[in-house]
């Protein structure tokens, strides 16, 4: 019973909160001192002082601030346009033609964003007007920019596994690492879908373009030999165990610099301008993250993610079992919060249960975020499903009707994962 009844207040006090329109950040620390007020007699000044410090005071999140200005610096370069134009000779006869494009640039935006949503707006900036005028069906196109739009969460290096990193108290570098055959594997199977769904509607593709002389197609190629070498300069350092997240994500900050320098776009205003991006995003998620370290330790002292844990190790349920029960609770989430606050919100919570019986918690990082991808694409909050509608003019409910079978790969690969675990954690174990 006194599970049940910290349960519902925390419940009811979040979503009274957040249905108010306060603050994430702001909301969580106001749950916190309930938790702490009604279920406790530690009091909670106490507490709170020490613990935003000790959760701000960290070398880890350092690494958050610097891959987002990357992110923001390599937003406004000519990065997506040259992606495009080095990418489509490669792809552009195979079966679904250059809409494989947006998985192919999503998935290498993704190694050098960290961000779903600016993923997602670059390359749809250039990828979706080019598709419509070459005559490629608006299904595929805007489906396969949504649903590839999501692997800025998984292909490393992620902001959300970097939050993740924080809350769990695991190492990062190994996150980064477990996230990179899951991010190719969906590529895969998204690339797969397309070339299916072009055989099924040949209406829905135009004619392959002829063949490119081979002197044109290797002067398109050098195009991304710049987005290339930083990816190799970022996770290949982390991988090398040359690097720390923080050391990598430094080096991917001078390498979108000279990118953007000597792609022409380094002006004053620009540098500025995403400087103040950086500042903007970085400070919201902080927030977040300090306000769930406050209700994470409000928890603490009340027993909650403890009796937690004994209630799903006493209810037999296994991990199958348990990770069937936790993708129904974390889609439905995701229909009314984005992915970092899902993160912060569960971990503390849900992490106990699962060490419990017996998962790993690297591996269920990865699982976790696959998951959240769903999140970006689930009406009516999807982050995505926003940015393709800024992009496009169209309503969120056909966007949606387009993206079903992406969020359906999705449940596919969370399916392959829980059956085959060695999916996330196999390089980990190769590197370590």
């Amino acid at each position: 019973m006194d599970l049940l009844l910290q349960s519902g207040v925390l419940i009811f006090t979040l979503f009274v909160l957040l249905g108010l329109g306060v603050w994430v950040g702001v909301a969580l620390m106001a749950s916190g001192v309930v938790i702490f007020t009604v279920f406790t007699s530690t009091p909670v000044e106490a507490i709170l002082g020490t613990v935003m410090w000790v959760h701000s005071a960290s070398w880890t999140l350092t690494a958050l601030p610097l891959f987002i200005w990357m992110g923001e610096i390599l937003y406004r370069t000519r990065l997506a346009e040259n992606l495009f134009s080095g990418l489509a000779p490669l792809v552009g006869r195979l079966p679904g033609g250059l809409a494989h494009v947006n998985v192919v640039g999503c998935g290498i935006f993704a190694a050098v964003s960290g961000s779903s949503a600016a993923t997602t707006a670059t390359v749809g900036r250039i990828s979706l007007p080019e598709l419509k005028s070459r005559g490629y069906a608006e299904r595929l196109a805007i489906g396969s920019l949504a649903g590839s739009g999501t692997l800025g969460l998984l292909i490393p290096p992620s902001i959300v596994m970097i939050v993740y990193g924080v809350a769990a108290q695991v190492s990062i570098n190994r996150l980064f690492i477990a996230g990179v055959v899951p991010g190719l594997m969906l590529m895969a199977l998204f690339s797969t879908y397309i070339a299916i769904w072009s055989k099924m509607n040949p209406s829905g593709v135009p004619a392959p373009d002829p063949r490119i002389p081979m002197g044109e197609r290797l002067r398109r190629l050098r195009m991304l030999f710049p987005v290339v070498g930083l990816i190799i300069g970022v996770i290949g350092s982390i991988y090398a165990g040359v690097a720390t997240a923080t050391e990598a994500a430094a080096i991917g900050v001078l390498g979108a610099l000279v990118i953007a320098a000597f792609g022409g776009s380094l002006s004053i205003q620009n540098l500025i301008a995403s400087l103040m991006g950086a500042t903007r995003t970085s400070a919201m998620i902080g927030l977040i993250l300090l306000g769930a370290a406050f209700l994470t330790s409000a928890m603490s002292f009340s027993g909650l993610p403890s009796d937690l844990a004994e209630l799903i190790s006493a209810s037999g349920l296994g991990t199958t079992g348990l990770i069937a029960v936790l993708t129904v609770f974390f889609v439905l989430l995701g229909c009314f919060l984005d992915g970092i606050s899902i993160v912060v919100l569960t971990t503390s919570v849900v992490l106990p249960a699962v060490i419990a019986v017996g998962i790993d918690p690297i591996w269920f990082g990865t699982y976790l975020i696959i998951v959240v991808e769903m999140a970006q694409i689930t009406p009516p909050l999807g982050f995505n499903l926003f940015v393709i509608q800024n992009l496009t003019g169209k309503s969120i409910f056909e966007i949606t009707r387009m993206v079903v079978p992406y969020f359906m790969i999705l449940v596919l690969a969370v399916i392959l994962l829980t059956a085959f675990p060695q999916i996330a954690t196999w390089l980990v174990e190769q590197t370590y």
